[in-house]
């Protein structure tokens, strides 16, 4: 357990592990728990850093924050984790939100990045239907203000996510702080960016867009479809849907190390 002081916050992380740094980036909630099991299941081949993002959990916030430029905080936050732990480039997984946020690391901060498992971005905008579900996260911002958090967590987990998701979601020790924080800073503004896609397609050869194979037909999961098709990149399938790292967080792991595994082969000798 460390701590990283950054502009603006002082981050909570952990790594645990031998070998190359896998980092991994937390979505909604923005707490490193979620990733706590599947990481027992890749430290024997990888330096797995988990930590929850600023504002979340343990990551306090240390004075005024622009939130204008929120989701670029978020990259330059990762930036500099992986620049405190490595002398190389990392791989990064970001799952949710947390992949809108690896994008972004990629677009700003390539030099760090070896290898980018974006797993579901909600980045809508990517959809031919990318207006109606960045409506419908502003209906539910509207839903949270009017009616609380539990309903208008309900109605997220209802439209967007798989059954297996929806009831461990259902089941998962609550945050309210952090659920707040998500719900006012994050729900419509991240889902809503417009992704460069014209820098990352200068940088395809290093994304591995992944889905859970039991997302088909899901948002994040033809989000993913679309962002492969758009920077040239074929889209891996995982175990489970939208947390699978949670659900099945041991067969996950395994086939992620082979999707890796492939990867690297497939790479050009330097």
């Amino acid at each position: 357990m460390s701590t990283l002081d950054v502009p603006g916050a002082r981050l909570y992380y952990e790594t645990h592990g031998s070998g190359p740094l896998l980092l991994m980036i937390p979505g909604a909630g923005g707490n490193a728990d979620g990733f706590r099991m599947v990481t027992d299941h890749l430290t024997a081949q990888y330096t797995v850093l988990i930590y929850d993002r600023r504002g979340f959990s343990r990551s306090r916030l240390d004075g005024p924050q622009d939130y204008g430029r929120r989701l670029a905080t978020d990259a330059d936050d990762v930036r500099r984790l992986i620049e405190r732990v490595s002398v190389e480039p990392a791989i990064v997984l970001g799952a949710s939100s947390g992949a809108i946020v690896a994008l972004e690391l990629l677009t700003r901060h390539p030099t760090v990045v070896d290898a980018l498992v974006p797993f579901e971005p909600p980045a809508v905008r990517q959809l031919p239907e990318g207006q109606k579900w960045v409506d419908f996260f502003s209906r539910l911002y509207d839903l949270y203000r009017t009616s609380d958090i539990e309903p208008a967590l309900v109605e997220f987990r209802e439209q967007t996510f798989a059954e297996s998701d929806r009831l461990a979601m259902a089941r998962a020790p609550k945050n309210p702080a952090n659920a707040t924080y998500w719900f006012d800073h994050e729900l419509r503004q991240y889902p809503a960016v417009d992704l460069d896609l014209d820098v990352l397609a200068a940088h395809a050869d290093r994304i591995v867009p992944a889905v859970g194979r039991e997302s088909r037909g899901y948002p994040c999961y033809e989000v993913n479809m679309e962002l492969g098709r758009k920077v040239g990149r074929d889209v891996i399938e995982l175990p489970g849907g939208h947390i699978g790292f949670v659900t099945h967080p041991e067969e996950f792991a395994l086939e992620l190390v082979q999707a890796l595994a492939r990867y690297d082969q497939g790479r050009p000798s330097p």
